[in-house]
């Protein structure tokens, strides 16, 4: 019963954190990701960062700063038909300002919908071409008079300004890293969109809270433009510590659970991730890195080579409500953001435990002498420490504790006492 108290507390937090942040607009830079990240400081103490308009990132360039204050399109009689104020993704991002009388042919071709799903408002942006549109339900967009003239009105700026970014950096007992990664640099969309850093502010807060082994480096990034400014900033150091990592994203709703690989699928996050998953939700779905489509293509590109994986609930592009009005707070449940949080959370776990383990001495040790065997043999005498001797012949400093474990058939968690004992007899070490 008190798990379960924890877990409702915790799913909830998370769920009213997602609804504090839904009603503020993101964009790739701007006031909307300080707002953001300012509210997320109340989780957990981020530094923040700019990086200003110009700065070139390997090969991509920092963007003008994009702030919106207000936008609608207004019809003759002065009603205001499309209205940002009451749903910011029917703005196109990065629109630039307008202030103008169009005729229902012009305002046409500044306009967004989707026709298979008419009730939805669909997400577009424009950040590297500068261009004004606005986002309309179909249902919407088929009712509109066309002999009649529009209003326009954007009040928005594109400035020399930043690009911000969160971080934080939990020192642990080694300089060796485990690296969490979040993007929030979208508008109202709940699960696309603030699953991702919620669940990981809420990650971060539970490492402050234990004894580490590694270092955790944890950021809050606008996506793509956001990872690869990161990375031309600490590639060296990242690329020398750390040792697994995750990209979070798409981790609120309750339908499924994903799994997104490394470029090769080799790495030790691949392993944890894996055997988590199929564990603890074996109906998960595997997708290949052909699937990706998030800052995993930063993370693993070539030459940058990080293992950093994804363990999303339902992948992105693959829920109907992907890049709509439709991924709003129905979609996300504390339930879903909780599950979320408590894979991610055992794969840490996993991580902090696994080792490379080494007998220390040569043939099978003698067990009986120091009080792990019967001194008795006789018929069946041996099962009770069957799974001590399978562990032992896998200790050869070469396999790691999910590797022992895959191999014998006995989940890491009951491996925990043999390993305690044979460390206790002065008969294992890690390697």
């Amino acid at each position: 019963m008190t798990s379960k108290i924890a877990e409702d507390n915790l799913g909830q937090k998370m769920f009213d954190l997602v609804a504090e942040l839904f009603p503020i607009c993101r964009s790739i830079t701007g006031n909307g990701v300080r707002e953001s990240l300012q509210i997320i400081q109340k989780v957990v103490p981020l530094s923040i960062h700019e990086v200003p308009t110009g700065t070139q990132v390997f090969d991509w360039t920092i963007p003008k700063e994009w702030n919106i204050r207000d936008a609608y399109i207004q019809d003759e009689d002065g009603n205001k038909i499309v209205d940002f104020k009451k749903n910011n993704l029917h703005i196109v991002g990065y629109s630039t300002p307008i202030d103008a009388w169009v005729d229902f042919d012009e305002l046409d071709m500044h306009l967004y919908s989707l026709e298979n799903q008419p009730d939805a408002i669909p997400y577009i942006t424009s950040y590297y071409s500068e261009r004004w549109g606005f986002c309309i339900s179909h249902q919407q967009r088929m009712k509109l008079d066309r002999n009649r003239k529009y209003r326009v009105y954007i009040d928005s700026d594109l400035t020399h300004g930043s690009l911000t970014y969160g971080e934080l950096i939990l020192p642990g007992k080694t300089e060796q890293e485990v690296f969490l990664s979040a993007y929030i640099c979208h508008p109202s969309m709940a699960n696309n969109e603030l699953s991702g850093p919620v669940v990981t502010a809420f990650l971060a807060e539970w490492l402050m809270s234990i004894e580490r082994k590694y270092t955790y480096r944890i950021v809050f990034i606008p996506e793509t433009i956001g990872s690869i400014t990161y990375l031309s900033r600490n590639l060296e150091q990242m690329k020398k510590n750390i040792i697994a990592g995750f990209n979070i994203t798409c981790v609120g709703d309750s339908r499924s659970y994903s799994f997104l690989p490394t470029r090769y699928g080799t790495t030790l996050s691949d392993k944890v991730a894996l055997y988590i998953l199929e564990n603890k939700h074996p109906d998960f779905v595997k997708y290949s890195f052909l699937e990706r489509g998030s800052d995993e293509r930063q993370y693993c590109s070539p030459g940058v080579d990080l293992p950093v994986a994804s363990i999303m609930r339902t992948k992105y592009g693959e829920y109907p409500e992907y890049h709509t009005s439709l991924d709003n707070l129905d979609l996300v449940s504390a339930e879903g953001l909780y599950g979320a949080f408590d894979v991610l959370q055992d794969c840490i776990k996993l991580i902090e435990k696994n080792e490379k383990y080494q007998i220390n001495c040569l043939c099978e040790p003698q067990l009986g002498k120091r009080g792990l065997y019967s001194t008795l043999s006789a018929k069946g005498s041996a099962d009770s420490v069957r799974s001590m001797m399978n562990f032992i012949a896998y200790a050869d400093g070469t396999n790691d504790l999910i590797d022992i474990s895959r191999i014998i058939n006995m989940p890491v968690s009951e491996l925990d006492q043999i390993i305690a004992k044979l460390i206790d007899a002065d008969l294992l070490r890690t390697t």
